[in-house]
């Protein structure tokens, strides 16, 4: 096939140019007489051990070699560039609905460019740009979330109309097209090529490469990385990188101790052809037509076609041996709907002899983006795999972030969508990964509207009270594998698919959500937020204490009984983790974190707290069932039920207490509720759950009781200006930048971790501040809502995204939640962002490139109802201690 022949020649080449590498290396094992009898051993060791010789492998040892990491040794098993790297369609598209992975696709895009100057390897880079195409309106706002995304980036971009379509691409049929977007900077290279590129640069640098040998164990002692096991020897390390692709699962699982990397492959088909009577000029931009299925791109005067079918066709999954990836069986039948689609867009194509149909294996991961990082459970192991068929695109910004990852301790930007440790060991059931990659394929192509829930591996994590909420009308949407409701659909309701619903504009939950927000405001909803990471940690002494004291930045030295809400901060001030941690007794802690925390948190808390103390930590996420009893009459319900008193003099906010609940003991109250609102948490042994819901809701029905779910919980906590983690705060946010610095201990004379960047950002002033936008112009029922990620406007110019949104129900209007920053309007330089600065300008939200006025705030509303803003400081301080 033409496609091997390009990669022998590209090898031929490459080699050529680099006999210091070439003798280094393991020759192919043939019984011809041309290989090399002695190859050049191994080190004895390393400080990195790379294993895989793909776009990835070669992308991280480049960039550690950039960084001043040169004792790396690079590990393939066959030859560089042959597994699913050399079967790449090779197109750099920065068109990403994620920010982080826009941002790596738009690295890779500049990297390449340069690559072929700096090693002089022909990467075969061609700036042909992209068009997506939209078949419907909700395609078209998809595009255009995107396309506002990218233009605030810097990275040109327009929307189109079907005919500059035509211009662009005259064998395009535009009849069914509505518009599209235009990326006129988007590429195509040879992806073996790049590969071989950077593996070039790496090998100048230092690194040393050797093929045709095989990883078989990784050796780990007392949880850290100490060698790797070959076929050709043993190599001592202190990192290992695991970038095998579609062996890398198999790869994790092969040290003393296992680290899950769920992804699973597909198969993934695309044609090639012989060039047309009129071969297509190099510079034709890349089709992208996602309404149906296919993307096409040029290839040698011909075109290359593929896409991702509605019906994927998992393999491997009883584990592979191949050292290299093989063209696999043709299957046309399979292919069908994917050619049909493509003739219907280039109908000139029916006569078009066709070269080959490429058959060959993609990872694809449980939520569709790649994973990379540290493994939680074994240091100095990290991870870059699963690229979901966008490898080369996002090859340069993986590569250069887990590279800053390993050198620096942290990368250059939040990287937590993508970070190993989202998933627990749940997801790296091989049944879950099987079925859910047959449901992420499909979804690479399909629209992509908010609040959408992936339908496979579900009911994994349930709470006790699932099969009782679920009979009551309970909506569900996961989150780390725990199912959580969305809100109940009132007995009566014909709204069978309301939980299948897909829009941009007002959704049909809009009344049902808003009628459990205002039960939650005037009488009492209960809200199972079993999902929460629970976590104990107690010391025989004072060593809890200490050590706690330490990690989070608000003071834990208050009376038993109390809680506190504090910060997990990393040594930069940003948060790794934002919870609240009630004081069970002297020397025992109860820690309350997000669900996605439990892996993160752990490993965080691991790693830093001391080996040989008597701290015991133990993860009780599944001991308890929590129930949040919000509203002003949860104090009713509870004081009937426990007969004890619940008032504010005998049970103050931010409290915890055991307390008796019906029939069942030991149930710990705390009066918190996560949205501002006044009431309860119960976290209850999870023997007692069904019982304490029974009787919760029976004594409550006098008070008005029902059900709620976690949208009408977002509404509360939003329009009370209530950031969370994931969403709001991550690991590049510090509590001087998000109006909390009440909940640090600065003055108290303890030493914590990030307390010198605190410092430093209280004595010059911060660059990004946390701020509440009301839309004043949007029009709930004919304008597209907000969700996060869009662009923030200041008097014209870009000052930041939004990070949460919501409907207010009581300001009834749309509420957002973003960062603000200041840049200098002639140099781009970040300046300190004052209070001043976020009131006196006048700013715009940018929705889908439609931009709607807004009002900032750096507090709380009390009401809208009267249009007034609160002026009452007390009442700002009475929210800081929620």
């Amino acid at each position: 096939a033409a496609g091997m022949f390009l990669r022998l020649l590209s090898d031929v080449r490459w080699r050529a140019a680099n006999p210091k590498w070439r003798r280094t290396t393991c020759s192919q094992r043939s019984t011809s007489s041309t290989a090399e009898p002695h190859p050049v051993s191994l080190p004895a060791q390393a400080q990195v051990v790379i294993c895989g010789g793909g776009i990835m492998g070669t992308s991280v040892a480049y960039h550690l070699s950039k960084m001043g990491w040169k004792d790396i040794v690079l590990l393939e098993q066959g030859r560089l560039a042959a597994g699913t790297t050399r079967f790449c369609a090779g197109i750099v598209s920065t068109a990403r609905h994620a920010a982080i992975e826009l941002k790596m696709a738009d690295y890779s895009n500049k990297l390449y460019q340069q690559l072929e100057q700096e090693t002089g390897v022909k990467t075969g880079y061609v700036k042909t740009g992209s068009v997506s195409l939209a078949q419907t309106q909700d395609r078209l706002i998809s595009l255009k979330r995107i396309a506002a995304s990218l233009n605030v980036m810097g990275i040109p971009c327009e929307i189109i109309t079907p005919k500059q379509v035509a211009q662009l691409h005259p064998l395009i049929n535009i009849h069914d097209l509505v518009g599209a977007m235009y990326v006129p900077e988007d590429a195509l290279v040879s992806s073996a090529n790049v590969s071989l590129a950077l593996a070039t640069a790496a090998s100048r640098n230092g690194v040393q490469i050797h093929e045709r040998t095989s990883v078989s164990h990784v050796s780990i002692q007392k949880g850290r990385v100490t060698g790797v096991e070959t076929d050709r020897g043993q190599i001592q390390c202190q990192y290992f990188v695991n970038c095998a692709g579609q062996w890398a699962y198999e790869l994790g699982h092969s040290g003393e101790e296992a680290v899950n990397i769920p992804l699973h492959a597909c198969e993934h088909f695309y044609l090639l052809t012989h060039p047309l009577k009129e071969p297509l000029a190099s510079t034709l931009p890349t089709i992208v037509d996602p309404d149906g299925r296919i993307y096409i791109r040029n290839w040698q005067g011909g075109i290359l076609s593929g896409g991702f079918e509605k019906n994927p066709k998992p393999l491997f999954t009883e584990g592979r041996n191949q050292l290299e990836i093989q063209n696999l069986q043709e299957d046309w039948d399979h292919f069908e709907p994917l050619l049909s689609a493509l003739l219907r867009r280039m109908p000139d194509l029916e006569a078009l002899q066709i070269m080959q149909l490429v058959n060959c294996p993609e990872s694809f991961t449980p939520d569709m983006r790649c994973v990379m990082g540290e493994s939680p459970t074994v240091r100095g192991y990290f991870v870059l795999a699963g690229m979901n068929s966008a490898g080369i695109s996002y090859g340069g910004g993986a590569g250069k972030y887990l590279a800053e990852w390993m050198v620096n301790g942290y990368p250059s930007e939040n990287v937590w969508p993508l970070d190993l440790k989202r998933f627990g060991s749940l997801q790296s059931s091989r049944t879950f990964l099987r079925h859910r990659v047959m449901e992420v394929m499909p979804l690479m192509c399909d629209l992509k509207v908010p609040r959408w829930d992936f339908q496979t591996g579900r009911q994994l994590r349930t709470s006790p009270l699932y099969d009782r909420l679920d009979a009551q009308g309970a909506r569900w949407m996961e989150k780390h594998g725990f199912e959580r409701v969305k809100y109940f659909v009132p007995p009566g309701n014909d709204l069978l698919d309301l939980g299948q619903s897909k829009t941009f504009y007002k959704p049909d939950w809009f009344d049902i959500v808003g009628s459990e927000v205002k039960c939650c405001k005037e009488a009492v909803c209960v809200i199972d937020m079993s999902s929460f990471t629970k976590f104990e940690i107690s010391s025989t002494g004072d060593q809890a204490l200490e050590s706690l004291q330490y990690l989070f930045s608000n003071d834990l030295d208050v009376p038993v009984g109390h809680v506190v809400h504090t910060g997990m901060l990393n040594e930069k001030g940003g948060y790794e983790n934002d919870c609240s941690i009630a004081r069970l007794s002297k020397r025992s802690f109860f820690m309350i974190s997000p669900t996605d925390q439990q892996v993160h948190c752990w490993a965080w808390l691991k790693n830093r707290l001391p080996d040989d103390s008597n701290i015991t930590m133990e993860d009780v996420t599944w001991k308890y069932t929590a129930l949040n009893l919000i509203g002003p009459r949860a104090v009713d319900v509870l004081s009937e039920l426990s007969y004890a008193p619940i008032t504010p003099e005998h049970f103050p906010s931010l409290f915890c207490k055991e307390m008796s609940v019906g029939y069942a003991n030991g149930i710990r109250v705390m009066s918190i509720t996560h949205t501002g609102e006044p009431g309860f948490m119960l976290y209850i042994p999870i023997e007692y759950a069904l019982h304490v819901y029974n009787e919760v809701m029976n004594m409550g029905q006098k008070y008005g009781i029902r059900n709620a779910g976690y949208y009408a919980l977002r509404s509360l906590r939003i329009e009370k200006f209530f950031a969370f983690w994931g969403q709001d705060l991550d690991a590049f946010t510090t509590p001087m930048e998000c109006g909390r610095e009440f909940q640090v201990k600065l003055e108290k004379g303890m030493q914590f971790v990030g307390q010198e960047a605190l410092l430093e950002q209280k004595q010059n002033g911060v660059y990004k501040r946390f701020t509440m936008f009301i839309l004043e112009d949007h029009d709930t029922d004919t304008d597209l809502w907000p969700w996060w990620g869009e662009p923030i406007f200041r008097n014209g110019r870009y000052v930041g995204k939004t990070t949460s949104s919501a409907y207010s129900y009581t300001l009834e209007r749309h509420v957002c939640l973003g960062f603000v920053q200041h840049f200098d309007e002639k140099t781009g330089e970040e300046l300190v962002v004052t209070t001043d600065f976020i009131n006196q300008g006048e700013y715009e939200i940018d929705i889908a490139g439609q931009r709607f006025q807004a009002k900032a705030k750096l507090y709380p509303f009390s009401s809208l109802f009267t249009h007034r803003r609160r002026k009452d400081e007390l009442e700002l301080s009475g929210y800081q201690r929620e």
